[in-house]
């Protein structure tokens, strides 16, 4: 069968669909032909009401790779937000810097939550190394400082897809542009400082763990990187841990749960 009648047999698949899951069947199959002309059938079905279909479509295209970029920066639904936070997925998971602008006024400026997170989790996964030399350290510096923001959003989950983005950054530049990471480590401490949603605590602590261990892991086959690379893990440690203790709950009975309530009657308050 030649490539033009398999997707007009793929494509009819879809549209005979009677059921949700025999959508998601249909949508799987042509995403698994890896067809370039299929490319604008996925986008288009990222914007049906079948959350199924669309996690096959973001694979299908995600496994075409750079030949959907162009594509879906072009027709990424500028209406439908549901479809819009999938396409970005998509790009998130093919990584092209030519997303890069997309996803950074998606991160700081879409007015649904579930864009501004599929956009900051994919400043994370940005390949790098297929920019120019020159072009690497100011597009990484546009990339933090919308994501040192993104992670103060109100939602937290958006603020959890920022740490994400944000630990996959610091990693990316450990050696490029080791203030980078600094940076994003001194504002993980601060964060832990002041978020008050135990999920995203938890992630930041996740993202300073796998630093750290990444960090170890290069030192160990590089020595010589030490004082480039050298980090106060004592003085992180020392907040995570100080965090950590404020939110363990006081059993019942435990005096210092009474501790406010008793200096205010010492003081005749």
């Amino acid at each position: 069968m030649t490539e033009p009648d398999l997707l007009k047999s793929l494509l009819l698949a879809i549209s005979e669909a009677d059921s949700s899951s025999r959508m998601v069947e249909a949508v799987e199959k042509l995403s698994q032909a890896r067809l370039e002309a299929a490319i604008p059938n996925l986008i288009a079905i990222l914007g049906y009401n079948n959350p199924g279909a669309a996690v096959a479509a973001v694979e299908g295209l995600i496994s075409l790779g750079k030949p959907a970029v162009a594509p879906l920066l072009e027709l990424l639904d500028g209406y439908n937000y549901g479809a819009r936070a999938w396409g970005l997925r998509a790009l998130a998971g093919i990584g092209d810097p030519q997303a890069i602008d997309l996803l950074l006024d998606a991160a700081a400026n879409d007015f649904a939550l579930s864009v501004r997170r599929a956009a900051a989790r994919g400043l994370g996964t940005i390949h790098w190394d297929e920019l120019a030399p020159e072009q690497i350290a100011p597009a990484q510096s546009k990339v933090i400082e919308v994501l040192l923001k993104v992670s103060q959003d109100h939602e937290w989950v958006v603020r959890y897809a920022a740490i994400t983005g944000l630990q996959e950054l610091a990693i990316a530049s450990t050696i490029s542009n080791p203030d980078l990471t600094r940076q994003i480590l001194i504002h993980f401490d601060r964060l832990v400082e002041s978020d008050e949603n135990l999920a995203v605590i938890a992630r930041i602590w996740l993202a300073q763990k796998e630093i750290k261990e990444y960090i170890t892991e290069i030192l160990s086959q590089q020595p010589e990187l030490e004082p480039q690379l050298a980090i106060d893990w004592q003085q992180t440690l020392e907040k995570l841990y100080a965090r950590k203790r404020r939110e363990q709950p006081r059993p019942e009975g435990d005096p210092y749960k009474f501790r406010d309530l008793a200096a205010a009657i010492v003081k005749g308050d």
